[in-house]
């Protein structure tokens, strides 16, 4: 049962994210310099294997969450959630942003990046417990 807890976190937070970045396609594409073909994508299309890299990585922390989550005794929606967003704004933001200063990419990547990583986890977070 673990396991389908698992993945069915990966999976809302995982559509939470497409959600995420088609509301902030442009100011992604402009913060993160994707050129932009006629329609308005990404130039030269979107490559459906980054999709499912994406989604093993997100099945990785989720995973992992699940792990520290047993060890730790969170068990209940208010400790998920508040583990979830401490992992996602205390963990993995500030992690992006040392990737992105250090690539000189603009502060406003970060923001959009790690803000998602925040909500992943909150949502990854509430999601392991409710099982």
């Amino acid at each position: 049962m673990e396991f389908v807890n698992v993945i069915v976190a990966t999976v809302v937070a995982f559509a939470a994210g497409a959600v995420w970045y088609m509301k902030l396609a442009d100011q992604w594409m402009d913060a993160a310099s994707i050129k932009k073909g006629p329609d308005g994508k990404p130039e030269g299309g979107e490559n459906p294997m980054l999709y499912g890299f994406s989604f093993l990585m997100q099945l990785i922390v989720a995973g992992m969450m699940r792990h520290v989550f047993n060890l730790s005794g969170i068990d209940t929606f208010g400790a998920g959630l508040v583990a979830g967003l401490g992992i996602g704004l205390f963990f993995i933001a500030p992690w992006i942003a040392i990737n992105n200063a250090y690539c000189g990419r603009p502060v406003k990547l970060t923001m959009i990046d790690g803000g998602y990583a925040t909500l992943a986890c909150a949502i990854i977070g509430v999601i392991l417990v409710l099982f």
